[in-house]
């Protein structure tokens, strides 16, 4: 089931590179990703209540929180820099440097986490690389 959830990432992650380049059309980046970050929230948090999930706040350690503050921050600078790079970059080209976050997260994740880089792993990541670059070029 976790692959239709992906599918269903990566579908909502190209609109909204679609909808953020058309919105941000004469708009500073900054507030926009404001903007979208606040409805963010709002969906996010509407699902938690609606779905009495609220109640596992309870039961976060400390250490839960400090690498969701983290992981927050990094998802608020991406988010800031993706943006800014749509406002003043084609989205066909912008798009995939993005993504190239997946090589980075196969690569962080084995360092970091301590997964095994398997040959198929590495060859797609590999790809990955290069079809950003052919895309890029």
């Amino acid at each position: 089931m976790w692959w239709i959830y992906a599918l269903l990432s990566a579908l909502f992650a190209s609109l909204t590179a679609i909808f953020a380049k058309i919105g941000i059309a004469n708009v500073n980046s900054n507030l926009a990703t404001a903007i979208r970050s606040i409805v963010i929230l709002i969906v996010a948090w509407g699902i938690v209540l609606a779905r009495g999930e609220a109640i596992g706040l309870g039961s976060l350690s400390r250490h839960n929180l400090v690498f969701l503050i983290i992981s927050g921050l990094a998802t608020g600078l991406s988010w800031i820099f993706y943006f800014k790079a749509l406002q003043i970059g084609p989205v066909s080209q912008v798009a995939p440097i993005d993504k190239l976050s997946v090589a980075l997260t196969i690569v962080l994740a084995v360092v970091f986490l301590g997964e095994v880089l398997t040959i198929k792993t590495a060859v797609g990541a590999g790809l990955i690389v290069l079809g950003t670059l052919v895309l890029v070029w």
